[in-house]
């Protein structure tokens, strides 16, 4: 195939032709010479079918991140390849450059280097590499095909996890943990606590934690320490039904119940309680369980990453077999949701007894603040309109938030930018309140 080039060249050939003809046989000789050079151009132009590739470097990045994908070039044929080399991604992975420029003597091999960053969550994979070969003058090239793209192609799918924009939170968290579970001792026994250690009794110590027989051991009066229980049972619940798919501010429902699973999972673990996760609508989407303290949080942003909103609704008498299921022994189990009155009072109340009757329930759902700027508008009718539906789909919202704290479920309504600090915080104060 020619290039532009060689375009340009005929068209001043014949142009020259058209307006002066006594150099007619002139510019056909021209025409004629360049078409034997553009010959010979593609036929001295190496094989472009000659270059293989395979890849190496990142498979994971997060979103809003970049990672780099290097394409490694061999030319396996006997002539020097002069190459433009197109590594086309799906335009969600953000790829750049477009094309890469290389000159490959016979046998040399090339690093192209590719940067992601890819502007969705999921698996973002390679499509195709296409070469285009050019001869030495550049008036002609030779090209892949589309069936040769395909078998040139190394195969690779970078997959973007979830941002975890929330981890700006951890070291709070993680401060308030430590003086949860190290320096402050339970002074009391109760429910969701073990023994720590025994210390020496002070003035204000309640009595009923002496113990007795080490006191009868030692020359001095001694108390027993309790702390909050270590490995306790986590159960996240992520809806991926309809009510997901909303955008509440600059993100979906759905990242920021990932965001919140993330800095959740983090301190859960660090707390030393085992954490699981499924993502449900009127099926199982992902789920992840039996993973290790260190690795929960590394697996959860895997498991999420590819889980998008279904426009369906939720079935909450299949999230609540589920949990029973997985979950024989009292936990927390925490559902990620939205506070619609129609979906939870037909769908979650019906079956909410069966939850609620074995394990502690959190229902977190991320608040729209939207809707509270709508009751405060005023000036016009459209305006007042818009006030009165926000009124009235605040009341349905606070008379399902009574059902459901009515029938001991911990509710959650938090802006997104606080969401995950909130029910966060909701956790460790049930753990220092031992009602885990």
């Amino acid at each position: 195939m020619i290039t532009g080039r060689v375009v340009l060249l005929c068209v001043a050939g014949a142009v020259v032709s058209a307006l002066l003809p006594w150099h007619a046989r002139s510019a056909q000789l021209w025409l004629l010479a360049l078409a034997l050079v553009s010959i010979a151009d593609w036929l001295l132009a190496g094989a472009a079918g000659k270059v293989t590739f395979r890849r190496r470097g990142a498979t994971h990045t997060r979103l809003g991140e970049s990672a780099v994908v290097t394409l490694v070039a061999t030319n396996t044929g006997r002539r020097t390849v002069r190459a433009r080399v197109r590594d086309a991604w799906v335009p969600s992975a953000g790829a750049s450059p477009y094309v890469h420029h290389v000159v490959l003597k016979a046998g040399a091999t090339a690093r192209l280097d590719t940067t992601l960053t890819p502007t969705r969550r999921g698996d973002r994979p390679a499509v195709a590499v296409t070469v285009r070969s050019t001869g030495p003058l550049g008036l002609a090239y030779r090209q892949t095909r589309r069936r040769r793209n395909r078998r040139l192609t190394p195969a690779w799918t970078m997959r973007t996890l979830p941002p975890f924009a929330s981890r700006r939170f951890l070291p709070e968290k993680l401060s308030r943990l430590r003086r949860l579970d190290g320096s402050l001792a339970v002074r009391a026994r109760g429910q969701g606590t073990e023994f720590d250690a025994l210390r020496e009794y002070v003035p204000g110590d309640d009595a009923r934690s002496i113990d007795w027989r080490a006191t009868a051991r030692r020359s001095e009066v001694v108390v027993r320490t309790w702390r909050p229980e270590r490995d306790r049972r986590l159960v996240l619940v992520v809806d991926t039904g309809r009510t997901s798919a909303a955008r509440v501010g600059d993100m979906p429902r759905l990242d920021a119940a990932m965001d919140a699973c993330l800095l959740l999972a983090a301190v859960a673990a660090k707390a030393g309680d085992r954490v699981e996760l499924f993502a449900a609508d009127v099926a199982l989407r992902t789920s992840v369980r039996g993973k290790g303290h260190g690795s929960v949080v590394a697996s959860i942003g895997e498991a999420l990453a590819p889980v998008e909103p279904r426009l369906v609704e939720s079935d909450f008498d299949l999230v609540v077999s589920e949990v029973l299921v997985r979950a024989r022994k009292r936990c927390l189990v925490v559902l990620f949701t939205a506070i619609e009155p129609a979906p939870l009072a037909e769908g979650l109340l019906p079956v909410l007894s069966r939850l609620t009757d074995r394990h502690t329930v959190v229902l977190a759902a991320v608040g729209d603040p939207a809707a509270a700027a709508m009751e405060g508008q005023r000036g016009t009718s459209e305006a007042i309109y818009q006030a009165a539906a926000a009124a009235r789909g605040d009341a349905e919202r606070r008379r399902i938030v009574t059902a459901m704290r009515s029938r001991g479920v911990e509710v959650v309504d938090a802006p997104a930018d606080v969401f995950a600090s909130t029910v966060t915080d909701t956790y460790l104060a049930m753990k220092a309140a031992g009602r885990l």
